[in-house]
């Protein structure tokens, strides 16, 4: 009988230095994460609620605080049932082309509702672009497939305003699952694929069987495992289903033009380096940015977080034509 044990590397413990040529923006995201409370019982749906409610109810300040300088005129939309945030930044140019479909990030459970509306002014300003941030419905109360049809349902609401030839879906880390997912299921549903994809540091792969998953668990100051959530969103679906996993989607069948981001203290680079790879022996273009250093979700508002962004302003530019 062969043993389906996998060899092991042991690796001693050690300290990883805080690299000093990093800015001291970016220097001060890589220190010690506060510690996160234990994951409830997957069946306990009230506990659950109550780790929402509280995480939510922690970051809302700090988001404030980040978002109180972004001007932006946001209206709320019903989507075919699902409410989504239109958002214009202040200063946005008159003849600005395409609107951005933001998918939100929180492990899949958390930052709706306020949390999602300022994330949403957040990117419009980062990007420069409009933006439709999509307040999808989310566990313990809403697992998959409703995340998702609240996707497809603002996509198709959005195709309804503009061409197909103007949209671009962005998603990062758990909005990342979901902008692939919607990728594959438009495509499944004869729907038009937007213009461009763009996936930061992104969730696409609920088994958690990358080698960063091990190789940065402990690095990523902000990141640990979600199992416990994957499987809370899955709700007894197979974890590797493409719709849940678009990591192991056919990707040969039709996919926009994509750039992905990661850092190399990422728990998810494996996550992003395997769907580059991916994308590219499907003969996808797509293009993969790793800043030095950095963590799950990179580092707002310092210099290397500024030169991401003005990459994927780029790329949503020439995307746009």
């Amino acid at each position: 009988m062969t043993d389906a044990t996998p060899p092991m590397q042991h690796v001693p413990a050690r300290d990883i230095p805080i690299p000093a040529f990093l800015s001291d923006i970016a220097r001060a995201y890589l220190g010690p994460g506060m510690p996160s409370p234990p994951y409830p019982p997957i069946e306990d749906k009230t506990a659950w609620r109550a780790l929402v409610s509280a995480t939510d109810e922690a970051v809302l300040p700090f988001l404030s605080g980040m978002m109180a300088h972004f001007q932006a005129e946001v209206e709320t939309r019903d989507a075919d049932g699902v409410r989504v945030y239109d958002i214009q930044p202040q200063g946005l140019a008159s003849d600005s082309r395409g609107v951005v479909l933001d998918l939100h990030g929180g492990g899949l459970i958390m930052c709706g509702g306020e949390l999602c509306r300022m994330m949403g002014i957040g990117s419009a300003a980062r990007l420069q672009r409009r933006i439709w941030a999509v307040d999808y419905r989310m566990p313990p109360d809403h697992p998959y497939p409703a995340p998702l049809d609240d996707c497809i349902s603002a996509y198709r609401a959005l195709l309804s305003v503009v061409s197909a030839t103007d949209i671009i879906v962005s998603g990062g880390s758990a909005g990342g699952n979901l902008a692939a997912a919607l990728i594959l299921r438009a495509r499944d549903e004869g729907l038009p694929l937007p213009a461009g994809l763009v996936l930061a540091t992104p969730e696409i792969d609920l088994t958690e069987s990358g080698d960063s998953f091990h190789t940065n668990n402990g690095v990523d100051p902000g990141l640990r495992s979600l199992m416990p959530v994957n499987l809370l969103y899955a709700d007894g679906h197979d974890l590797d289903h493409p719709y849940l996993s678009p990591l192991f989607g056919d990707l040969t069948k039709g996919w926009p033009r994509t750039i992905l981001t990661t850092g190399t203290r990422d728990l998810y680079l494996s996550n992003t380096v395997r769907m580059h790879r991916a994308l590219r022996a499907a003969g996808v273009w797509a293009e993969l940015h790793v800043t030095e250093a950095g963590p799950h979700t990179g580092f707002p508002g310092a210099p290397e977080g500024l030169a991401i962004d003005e990459e994927v302003r780029r790329f949503i530019a020439e995307c746009l034509g």
